[in-house]
């Protein structure tokens, strides 16, 4: 089974880029299902409707989410009525929404995803550690198939968890800081693993925003408006080939497109 992880989805140009590529990595790679981080997709923070509704169209299964969780008031609506969407499972207990998801595809199978927050450099949160174990032995009950989307500052916490779940999960990919890393590997008890998928967006930005406010605030150490970007895209994510055997995985490969 292959499975297409993208990274953050940041705005317009990230949404459209979906629709310009994810159905040729289809077919091209023969991708069974396809999830996307998508805490950014509404203008950078959240996930209104109509940037769910175009990640659906664009052929996104499986839609994770972050720190900007809330920042669009309809993704509570939107999590109370599809069930595609997670958010991280250690957030507060009465927060609105899951942590995790079994995603059932059309032939039958199920594949579990699992969404978490780190806790260095962001909000406060549960253990994600803690967490990741609960969800899995929930999981497990139906597949042996799961991924889990580390929404994460730190490079190394998100080591961490990778060596942490090692042999329990098919693949831990991380999200959050919107470059991608060069080390897809799989560790060694054959879990797929990536510190960071990398950003779905505008690719001459930093980080998804317009680059004259970003240098501004670094030059003057004032508050600045941080407008999105705009101009040619690039798509970000990763590829994990899983043994539905075993549930563990076989191979990685990195997905990096930029539009010329």
């Amino acid at each position: 089974m292959k499975i297409l992880c993208i990274g953050d989805i940041v705005s317009r140009v990230g949404r459209e880029m979906l629709f310009r590529y994810v159905d040729e990595l289809k077919y091209q790679k023969q991708i069974d299902l396809v999830i996307a981080n998508g805490e950014n997709s509404t203008h950078g923070r959240g996930m209104a409707r109509a940037a769910y509704n175009e990640l659906m169209r664009a052929g996104v299964d499986v839609v994770t989410m972050g720190n900007h969780t809330w920042n669009c008031r309809e993704v509570v609506d939107i999590m109370r009525k599809e069930q595609n969407v997670i958010r991280p499972a250690n957030y507060n207990g009465v927060c609105p929404g899951k942590g995790s998801l079994i995603h059932t595809l059309r032939d039958g199978r199920k594949v579990g995803v699992i969404n978490l927050i780190g806790r260095t450099y962001l909000e406060p949160a549960d253990s994600p550690f803690e967490s990741a174990e609960k969800e899995i032995e929930k999981l497990k009950k139906v597949t042996d198939i799961i991924l889990v989307d580390f929404h994460a500052e730190a490079t190394s916490e998100k080591l961490a968890m990778g060596y942490f779940l090692d042999g329990k999960v098919s693949a831990v990919f991380g999200t959050h800081t919107h470059v991608q890393t060069a080390d897809d590997t799989i560790m060694p008890l054959g879990t797929g693993y990536i510190t960071d998928l990398g950003m779905t967006g505008p690719q001459i930005s930093i980080l998804g925003r317009e680059r004259t406010s970003i240098i501004n605030r670094f030059l003057c150490n004032m508050p600045q408006k941080f407008e999105i970007a705009d101009g040619k895209g690039q798509l970000c994510g990763c590829i994990f080939d899983i043994d539905e055997g075993s549930g563990l995985c076989s191979a990685t490969e990195r997905v990096f497109i930029r539009e010329k």
